[in-house]
């Protein structure tokens, strides 16, 4: 975060909280309706690609587990390898959203057709249960009785079956709050007080254990359902299904995040925030804040997203944030507005809206393809590498789940309200209508293109009504100005950092409001040498061209989110030559209507002298792009370049004496060398590929002179219980076993060719695991023709 947005979080990072009870109320999405804008186009998309999914499809898992006829068979991806049903629920929660936020004939008659078939679903139960988990009457027998075997990814040999059923208890509650639907409220206490029976006999030790799986925000859910009845038994099982092991650290304001897996934990929060707002929690509300601004000012990126390969990197190392092509995940920015959401109704100060108002632009609004529709999972900070879109047919990751629900609630925070009070959150161009107060509202602007906004009273009250403008933090309170009806008004901020108008309003009356943008630099959290620019809360980014996109558009693969294709070279990256304090001096204006900076002086001159042009990373789709820009003054670029120098003369000299070799982990290399595997995966680590298996994978390598002497293995021992087992032409080179103690370092290794195999034209490489244990993961292997460390003396 920038720096004037980092010091309101430390600041707060000490304790000094409120009392819990609520200060403001939101709107309900029917009283908002959004002016043409990119938040109504990606509505729009949103909602095409919605209707373009087949109800009877996603039903299918929740008839099965009824032993009902579907009508039609899964979606495939995640919907028919484990998760079943996940995107149902959803699927629910987004028409609810969809239809709270529209009005749209269409999109009802799409939602009660759901909700009839789920209906029919629970109905064929004779205990209220509903879900589309896979065999799942079978494991939750198992664990009523205590058999329970949990661990993160999974629950008695399920693929996380808890945080499944979550999906749908939170669309048969969005369905009663959003859409008004009784039915869908008798189906979710139905469905709770199944779940309270299925845990009535089980201790709260036993519930703990398991809570270690993944289980989304179940407490929140229950809770609701609380609220909903009255009935203190839902708040009780809220309670049970709160898991200490993350609540207890918060709790002593201590951070325990690091390494764990990052969306497994926010729901959980905002579970214990929603618990603490029902019984007056101070303890509770407090741990929620503290997660809050953790998360939010030392672990996430500019884009306000979080998460390396879904967990949570050290707050001292963004490296690998850097280094990874699996960024922010979606899902954990979904979860994290619902948290700041929730704190702000308690607490409401500008700060919370300042991070919702960054996220969303940032990131939640890039994560759409607004011309075609599709969803993002991973948006990589890695420079010059790009985004994965879902399709309708193929693609069912959790992130097209939130994604589906992510934009078709743009309405939900652009004004609250309190008494008198008429907060103005959000400068997105819209109409409100107060009916408590009789007041119609309407918001002109074509924000952030220009950066003001106009407030007209289309119906105004007879009673005085306290206008509260919100500052945001990327301008300066001195520099705002604000007229009604053309009249200046000299006011300054409250503590909470709104501007505040307190009069009796008149139908016509207009305020416009004047926010001055600049041209910021924001450095990694860590401090390290890489910075991204923007633009009053714009975050911008340059577009780094359309090669070798593989897998833009997802297939139906377990890992098609995940965008595989080539990785520019980070030591190709443009470096912004100079002073780490003077690179927002590199960025210049070319039109600030448009949102278009030029960025210059960038090393090597000679290749980047034209520098690039800067637009809004939202506006960027199905390209390459550069959101942060590695730094380094004329000392370190002669190091960086010599270091490179070094480096390249090592590949040059073992260039020389390679006969063949392979980089594991990128297909065309692989697949050049006929790979075979049982049980093997592929990752990414230290700005590498690797290959590793339970079970065994092989290569043919081509030995064309008849001159190969040596096996050359690059691999990573960062792993304890891992083996080097490998043959040559079903010989046995190596059999160790390794106990992880060279870190993220890589290591080689050179083994002799057996004498008998040396002269052959192929070597046919075999890596294999031994019983409960795993392969080093292999980076690179060769064929050499002269001992290696010989040849380098």
């Amino acid at each position: 975060m920038n720096r004037k947005f980092a010091t309101i979080v430390f600041a707060f990072s000490s304790f000094t909280f409120a009392q819990v009870s609520q200060k403001i109320q939101y709107f309900p999405l029917r009283d908002i309706t959004l002016s043409e804008s990119i938040f109504t186009k990606a509505m729009k998309a949103d909602k095409n690609y919605m209707m373009s999914m087949e109800p009877d499809r996603l039903l299918a898992p929740y008839l099965k587990e009824s032993d009902l006829s579907p009508k039609a068979e899964n979606y495939p991806n995640w919907e028919n390898t484990g998760l079943d049903g996940h995107i149902g629920g959803h699927y629910i929660s987004a028409l609810s959203l969809m239809y709270a936020s529209t009005g749209d004939p269409e999109v009802k008659q799409r939602f009660d057709y759901m909700i009839d078939e789920l209906d029919r679903c629970q109905n064929s139960s004779e205990n209220g249960y509903i879900s589309g988990v896979p065999n799942g009457k079978k494991i939750w027998k198992e664990i009523s009785e205590g058999n329970i075997r949990a661990s993160g990814f999974g629950l008695n040999d399920r693929w996380v079956p808890l945080y499944n059923i979550h999906k749908i208890y939170a669309g048969l509650r969005d369905a009663y709050w959003y859409a008004g639907s009784e039915k869908a409220k008798k189906m979710l206490i139905k469905l709770t007080d199944w779940m309270a029976n299925e845990v009535s006999a089980l201790s709260d030790e036993q519930i703990q254990d398991m809570l270690r799986s993944e289980h989304g925000g179940l407490n929140e859910v229950f809770a609701d359902v609380y609220e909903i009845t009255g009935n203190k038994k839902y708040l009780q099982l809220a309670h049970k299904f709160s898991h200490q092991a993350i609540l207890n650290p918060l709790l002593l304001g201590e951070d325990k995040l690091t390494g764990i897996h990052a969306n497994t934990q926010i729901p959980k929060v905002i579970g214990y925030k929603r618990i603490a707002d029902l019984e007056n929690n101070i303890q509770w509300s407090n741990a929620a804040d503290f997660f809050w601004h953790n998360v939010t000012g030392k672990r996430s990126s500019v884009i306000g997203g979080n998460s390396v390969s879904e967990h949570f990197n050290p707050v001292n190392d963004f490296s690998s944030m850097i280094k990874s092509i699996e960024g922010p995940e979606t899902c954990n920015t979904y979860n994290m507005l619902k948290l700041t959401k929730a704190l702000f109704a308690t607490l409401p100060k500008s700060y919370y809206m300042d991070y919702y108002e960054r996220a969303l632009y940032n990131h939640i609004l890039s994560t759409e393809n607004h011309e075609k529709g599709g969803f993002v999972y991973f948006t990589p900070m890695r420079p010059g590498h790009y985004r994965v879109y879902s399709q309708p047919q193929t693609s069912f990751w959790c992130c097209v789940g939130s994604g589906l629900e992510n934009h078709a609630k743009y309405g939900e925070m652009i004004y609250a309200h309190s008494g008198n009070d008429l907060y103005l959150n959000l400068f997105i161009p819209s109409t409100l209508r107060w009916e408590d107060k009789k007041i119609v509202v309407r918001q002109e602007n074509t924000f952030p293109e220009t950066s003001k906004t106009k407030l007209i009273f289309e119906q105004a009250a007879k009673s005085f009504i306290n206008l509260k403008l919100r500052c945001p933090e990327w301008t300066s309170p001195s520099e705002v100005t604000i007229t009604v009806n053309g009249k200046k008004e000299n006011i300054i901020t409250d503590k909470d950092g709104y501007f505040n108008i307190n009069r009796k309003w008149k139908k016509g009356d207009a305020i416009e409001m004047n926010l001055p943008m600049h041209l910021t630099a924001e450095q990694l959290p860590d401090q390290s040498d890489y910075y991204a620019f923007k633009y009053g809360p714009v975050v911008l980014a340059a577009t780094y061209g359309t090669e070798n996109q593989q897998g833009l558009l997802a297939d139906d693969s377990r890992g098609g989110h995940i965008a595989h294709g080539p990785q520019i070279p980070l030591n190709e990256i443009p470096v912004i030559l100079g002073n780490g304090k003077e690179v927002i001096n590199h960025v210049k204006p070319l039109n600030t209507k448009n949102l278009t900076f030029s960025l210059t002086g960038l090393y090597p001159e000679e290749k980047f002298d034209k520098g690039f042009q800067l637009v809004p990373f939202y506006t960027i789709q199905e390209e390459r792009y550069i959101l942060y820009w590695p730094q380094a003054d004329q000392d370190k670029i002669e190091s960086i370049q010599k270091k490179k120098a070094e480096e390249e003369e090592e590949t040059r000299r073992l260039d020389l004496i390679t006969a063949d070799k392979i980089q594991l982990g990128e297909q065309q290399p692989e697949s050049d060398h006929y790979f075979e595997s049982k049980d093997s995966n592929t990752g990414y680590m230290e700005d590498r590929h690797f290959r590793d298996a339970k079970g065994w994978f092989s290569y043919r390598m081509k030995n064309p002179g008849k001159n190969a002497a040596y096996l050359y293995i690059l691999y990573f021992d960062s792993n304890a219980n891992r083996t080097l087992n490998i043959e040559v032409n079903g010989q046995k080179v190596s059999a160790k076993k390794l106990e992880g103690k060279a870190g993220n370092s890589p290591q080689y290794m050179l083994l002799p060719i057996p004498g008998t195999e040396k002269n052959k034209e192929t070597l046919n490489v075999k890596f294999y695991a031994e019983e409960q244990m795993m392969t080093s993961k292999i980076i690179e292997v060769r064929l050499l023709t002269q001992d290696y460390k010989k040849f380098n003396q």
